[in-house]
């Protein structure tokens, strides 16, 4: 196989095979990703703050 077949080949085949996904399907996954994003982000901020301040009373203890 050369490289000009390969390249028509992908070329065809991601112009004619593939499914892509409209407009609004992406806006919507976009925004699901950064909701999520920014829940996890939160959630791992507040354990961390809760760690620090344990691990800072533990150690104020001795």
């Amino acid at each position: 196989m050369n490289v000009k077949n390969f390249v028509v080949e992908s070329i065809d085949e991601m112009k004619n095979k593939v499914t892509w996904p409209k407009y609004s399907s992406l806006q919507s996954s976009a925004v699901l990703v950064l909701v999520a994003s920014l829940i996890f982000a939160i959630v791992i901020g507040v354990i961390d703050l809760s760690f620090e301040n344990v691990m800072s009373w533990f150690y104020d203890l001795f």
